[in-house]
């Protein structure tokens, strides 16, 4: 994940599954407000695990980058068989991958197999448990992330924090669209800020006054000349952070707004013709407008999340 291209490989890929729930949960809550309930994936109408293959899809391509490409001269291990301590972190971003991609096959396991009254706990219990290992890695890094850097990994670790205690609130708080909205953001916020990450801290070019780039055990560190210099770098990471903060909550707030009146007053002016009922396993949406946009909202009565062509 170190550089400048494994960070915004990676940050895109988060963004995207972030945008992704944000969207449709907003898009459930708007069409049905009183009776909104939580889902941890979304289905498609053409291809009903769409969103878990894309997951299963890019954290196999984050696997092959960290463990293969990555590696000086593509040899992971030592020739006793050891790993080099400088490939470490390579583990570590390695596992987080791994986890997030048992966590979308679980779930289309549980989806398939599971009894109903439990799909729904234990399909949450999973991307917390993914949430949960992405963050105790980072904060255990082998890497030695001090200085500037560390000051923006820890950032990112408060993130991550959120992503985790919020689906894990999902678990007993699955009508709350104000945990899931905030969940779906923070997942959004992580993409972004590894695009931070990776244009502030890796081109020359973006490097804050008075720090550089030295190499360091086969990896690259940002070193800044001086305490003053250091504490310069660190106040306007956290002045940065500040204002992602408040970027990402005025962009989101405005998406929310954008798509409430979007779908309550343009497709969905009459309420007579929509009804929709949900529990925790299970919803099933009866819409006699036909909603054309491919998304699907649809169970049956078994607890099977399945297609439906709106």
């Amino acid at each position: 994940m170190g550089g400048l291209g494994g960070h915004v490989v990676h940050g895109f890929g988060i963004l995207a599954i972030g945008l992704w729930q944000t969207f449709h949960h907003i898009k459930l809550h708007a069409k049905n407000p009183k009776s909104y309930t939580s889902l941890p994936w979304f289905p498609t109408s053409r291809i009903k695990y769409f969103e878990l293959y894309f997951i299963m899809i890019a954290t196999s391509i984050s696997l092959v980058i960290e463990l293969y490409l990555t590696p000086y001269g593509h040899h992971l291990l030592d020739p006793d068989g050891t790993i080099p301590s400088n490939h470490f972190r390579l583990f570590e971003h390695g596992s987080i991958s791994l986890t997030f991609f048992m966590s979308a096959f679980l779930s289309i396991v549980l989806d398939k197999l599971a009894p109903p009254d439990v799909q729904y706990g234990l399909t949450y219990l999973l991307y917390a448990l993914a949430f949960g290992q992405q963050l105790l890695l980072f904060h255990l890094h082998s890497t030695d992330h001090v200085g500037l850097e560390g000051q923006y990994h820890w950032l990112l670790q408060i993130v991550i924090s959120v992503s985790f205690s919020t689906t894990l609130l999902g678990i007993s708080h699955p009508h709350s669209f104000l945990n899931s909205f905030v969940r779906s953001a923070s997942i959004v916020f992580q993409g972004v800020w590894f695009f931070v990450i990776g244009y502030t801290l890796m081109p020359a070019s973006l490097m804050r006054k008075g720090c550089y780039m030295s190499l360091k055990k086969g990896h690259i560190e940002v070193r800044c000349h001086g305490e003053e210099a250091l504490d310069r770098a660190i106040s306007l990471a956290n002045i940065q952070f500040s204002w992602f903060v408040l970027g990402m909550t005025t962009s989101m707030v405005t998406l929310y707004l954008v798509m409430i009146k979007y779908y309550l007053y343009h497709n969905y002016k009459s309420s007579s013709t929509d009804y929709c009922h949900y529990s925790l396993t299970n919803f099933h949406v009866l819409d006699q407008d036909h909603d054309n946009d491919g998304d699907v909202e649809e169970a049956t009565n078994n607890g099977k999340i399945q297609e439906s062509n709106l």
